[in-house]
């Protein structure tokens, strides 16, 4: 069962794959037969080799992000997590609001990853 405590230390260590893109570190996170979804309208990657793959083909640049996440709710197995993401480059800075929904296993890794996220833009779309 998870809690508060090994789910923060689950996006502790998301964050530091994220940094470092250590394969391992990544293949970590994850269960073997996990599904990820960057936006629940998204075709799934499915399996732990596939997630790692799809980390490592994606880099973001050294230092041109910061991230901060926490859980907000926990049910069983399942949590609810909040974050920002803040990147800055040469085309300028931007912000994510992130959810996440994280099914873990009994081994404290993910076998289910679906995000959500908005820009602060996105709001002011909704309204014209």
């Amino acid at each position: 069962m998870i809690n508060r405590a090994s789910v923060q230390a689950w996006l502790d260590t998301y964050i530091r794959a994220w940094r470092t893109y250590d394969p391992a570190l990544i293949g970590s996170l994850y269960a073997e037969d996990a599904i990820v979804r960057f936006s629940p309208f998204d075709e799934p990657v499915e399996g732990r080799d596939a997630i790692v793959e799809g980390w490592l083909e994606d880099k973001d640049e050294p230092d041109s992000w910061k991230a901060s996440y926490r859980p907000i709710a926990i049910d069983g197995n399942t949590a609810v997590v909040n974050g920002r993401t803040q990147y800055v480059g040469d085309e300028g800075e931007w912000e994510y609001d992130n959810i996440f929904v994280l099914e873990f296993n009994d081994d404290g890794q993910v076998v289910n990853f679906c995000e959500w996220y908005m820009t602060p833009d996105d709001e002011d779309e909704d309204e014209e």
